[in-house]
């Protein structure tokens, strides 16, 4: 394999961030009532919402 090299940062950014967003997403549901549900759903989504966005973008990449 023949190309750049990358930083751990540029490797392990985006799973670490989706880490702790989910973590305090859990967290916040968990130990909180009422806004604290929402915030929770929504952090604990973006996980969902990155693997969507993930496996649309590889569907195009695979059209073209």
């Amino acid at each position: 394999m023949t190309g750049a090299r990358l930083s751990l940062w540029a490797i392990f950014g985006a799973p670490i961030v989706l880490a702790v967003l989910s973590l305090f997403g859990l967290f916040g549901a968990l130990l909180g009532d009422g806004a604290w549900d929402g915030v929770g759903a929504v952090l604990l989504g973006t996980a969902v919402a990155a693997i969507v966005w993930a496996l649309a973008r590889a569907r195009v990449r695979l059209r073209s």
